[in-house]
């Protein structure tokens, strides 16, 4: 027999949309449940830039001071170099908030600082190796869900489910949401290399004819990424891993020393990137948000503050009638309406420049002297200029900002 839990919202997924999804509403004073199915936070390679846009809504909740004593790297403005000539792209320092910058944070520590100010309030519960199988539904409506867990089958009932369990979303799969697949041209490998003390330190793309190479300053370390073309990983695998090294030498030179540190394939992580949103985010007791809703390309490593704005914008709209027992499907319809423009807009950018630069680029398309795009030209010709993409990449389309009461914590509870 499966064991039952009530609650008021249940959160399929763990990640940076669940967990801050999760402490919102319980500092709102909501019971809520978040079901991840790993046992721990720590993955390989996931997303770790956390924007000024998310460190501002840190800010908003007097966190953003203990948020930053968490080990991160800084960087104020990105660039990329196109064949030997290196362009500045976006410059942050301009931004309206307070950390003008995007910080590098490794994902297990963002997750487990969410969890731990979420354990501040009574109505906040997570359960980890609990991985949800399939809905509930009672008379047309998502009633709950049913997990696995150690301890055995379990259901938890709830008032409200969110799916936030990421771009192979269970929940979506079972609720038969409808999916807009928009195709992406890449797929990206992932490593590690060591850094040289006193060496370099600049985050950047690197981009040469059939080549892009991206570099990410983790203080400690690279964290390095090869893009290479939609579904070519077994064939980068099968011409070997020196021709890997050799392809990582021929773009960044300045590693070919490291790239004998990339000893096996199991070093090297693939994502599979994809596009896609949903049509429809929502059905009578389930709302999906972040990669659930819209999985985003890696371009901007806009995803996590993405899925971040949308949880913000979620409990500021559902807490209330969470609490009050007035939820209704034109609340959830809300949601969707209030993120839908921000995700629909930046997936057009990210599909523009996967298909104006980063297509071309893996196909060999710009020739040998490879001159980057007139826009981007203008970008690193002007200083000014480049207060725009800052505003894209670190503040998003549609910025959201805490709005809901905090209820009572724990300590100062009688």
């Amino acid at each position: 027999m499966a064991r039952i839990t009530r609650t008021t919202c249940c959160i399929a997924g763990g990640g940076p949309a669940g967990m801050m999804l999760g402490f919102l509403l319980a500092r709102a004073g909501v019971e809520v449940v978040v079901l991840e199915k790993h046992a721990d936070f720590l993955r390989d390679f996931r997303g770790d830039t956390v924007h000024p846009s998310t460190l501002e809504n840190f800010a908003e909740l007097g966190l953003l001071n203990e948020f930053l004593k968490l080990p991160h790297e800084k960087a104020a403005k990105l660039g990329a170099q196109f064949g030997s000539t290196y362009l500045n792209i976006a410059d942050f320092s301009h931004l309206p908030t307070k950390a003008k910058y995007i910080a590098f944070v490794p994902q297990w520590d963002l997750l487990n600082f969410l969890e731990k100010h979420g354990r501040h309030y009574p109505g906040f519960h997570v359960r980890m190796r609990a991985e949800v199988t399939d809905l509930i539904e009672e008379a047309g409506r998502v009633v709950g869900v049913r997990a696995v867990s150690p301890e055995g089958p379990l259901e938890v009932r709830a008032k409200l489910v969110v799916g936030c369990d990421g771009r192979t979303s269970v929940v979506r799969e079972r609720a038969g949401l409808e999916v807009m697949d928009f195709g992406a041209p890449l797929d990206v490998f992932w490593f590690s290399m060591p850094i040289k003390p006193g060496g370099e330190e600049l985050s950047m793309g690197r981009f040469k004819p059939g080549l892009i190479f991206i570099q990410i300053n983790r203080g400690d370390y690279w964290q390095c990424a090869v893009v290479i073309p939609k579904g070519s990983a077994d064939a980068v695998r099968g011409e070997g891993l020196d021709a890997f090294r050799a392809k990582i030498a021929k773009i960044a030179p300045h590693f070919a020393d490291r790239t004998a540190t990339l000893e096996d394939w199991d070093q090297i992580k693939l994502l599979t990137v994809k596009v896609d949103r949903l049509k429809q985010w929502f059905k009578d007791g389930l709302l999906c948000i972040g990669d659930a809703a819209h999985a985003m390309s890696p371009v901007g490593g806009v995803g996590i503050n993405l899925a971040i704005q949308d949880a913000v914008a979620t409990a500021n709209i559902l807490a209330e009638p969470l609490l009050a027992g007035t939820l209704e499907t034109r609340h959830l319809a809300d949601v969707q309406r209030r993120r839908e423009w921000p995700a629909k807009a930046t997936q057009r950018l990210q599909i523009l420049a996967q298909n104006r630069i980063i297509s071309p680029t893996l196909k060999g398309e710009l020739g040998e002297d490879f001159k980057p795009p007139l826009p981007v030209r203008l970008l690193g010709r002007c200083s000014y200029l480049q207060r725009f993409p800052a505003r894209l990449v670190g503040l998003g389309i549609r910025p959201e900002h805490v709005r809901t009461n905090e209820a009572l914590p724990l300590s100062t509870q009688h």
